[in-house]
C-alpha cells in the first residue's frame, strides 16, 4: 500500500511540476465589479502577448477604463452584428507603446469564442492598447469574417478563465450609443502567473 500510495506521490509531484513550467501567463482586470482572470496564449499569439504584458508590466494599464458596449440593439448600421466590451487607455495616447504586426486567427487559430479577449484596431498593423473581450462567439471577427472590410479579422491572444459575469454585467452598464456612461474604471491589470 505504501509503495502505491508513494507511486502517486510521485506522478503527483511530476505532473504539478509539469504543469508550472508549461502554463500559460495569466493576468488579473481589476474593477469594481469584481476581476476577470485572463489566460494568455503565448505561444499561439506572442507579439500580441508579449504587447499587452509589456503594458501591464509597465502599469501602464492602471486607472484606465472599459468605455464601449457593443450589443445587438446599438449598432444599427452595421450588418455584422457583435458583442463585446472594449477597454483600454482610450483617448490618453501619451502611454501607447508603438503598433505592433496584426497577428491574425488564420496565423494563430485563436478564434473568437465567448470570452476571447482580443485587440482592436484600424488597419491590420495598428494594434496598441486598445482590447476587447467578446460576449458569445463572433465569427464575423475572425479571418475572413465581414465585420471589417478588409477581412483580416483581428488578433485574438487569450481567454477569460474567470469572471464572464463580471464581463456582462459591465455589457449591460448605462451607455449612450455604445460609450459606456459613465466608463467603468479599471483599477489596473497585474500578473497572476
Amino acid at each position: 500500500m505504501k509503495k502505491l500510495a508513494a507511486f502517486f506521490l510521485t506522478i503527483l509531484l511530476f505532473t504539478d511540476v509539469y504543469s508550472q513550467t508549461s502554463k500559460n501567463p495569466v493576468v488579473s482586470i481589476e474593477t469594481r465589479f469584481g476581476n476577470i482572470i485572463v489566460e494568455l496564449y503565448k505561444n499561439k499569439a506572442p507579439i500580441s502577448v508579449n504587447n499587452f504584458l509589456k503594458y501591464v508590466d509597465k502599469g501602464l494599464y492602471k486607472n484606465s477604463s472599459f468605455y464601449r458596449t457593443v450589443k445587438m440593439n446599438n449598432q444599427p448600421h452595421n450588418r455584422y452584428k457583435i458583442e463585446v466590451i472594449q477597454g483600454g487607455l482610450g483617448d490618453d495616447t501619451t502611454k501607447m507603446l508603438p503598433p505592433i504586426k496584426h497577428e491574425s486567427t488564420k496565423e494563430t487559430g485563436i478564434l473568437h469564442k465567448n470570452g476571447v479577449i482580443s485587440y482592436a484596431r484600424n488597419a491590420p498593423g495598428s494594434e496598441t492598447s486598445e482590447f476587447f473581450i467578446c460576449i458569445g462567439d463572433q465569427p464575423e471577427l475572425n479571418y475572413g469574417g465581414k465585420r471589417n472590410p478588409d477581412s483580416q479579422g483581428f488578433a485574438a491572444f487569450g481567454k477569460v478563465i474567470k469572471g464572464m459575469n463580471i464581463v456582462r454585467e459591465i455589457q449591460l452598464q448605462p451607455s449612450s450609443g455604445q460609450m459606456l456612461k459613465p466608463r467603468v474604471k479599471i483599477f489596473n491589470i497585474v500578473r497572476v502567473r
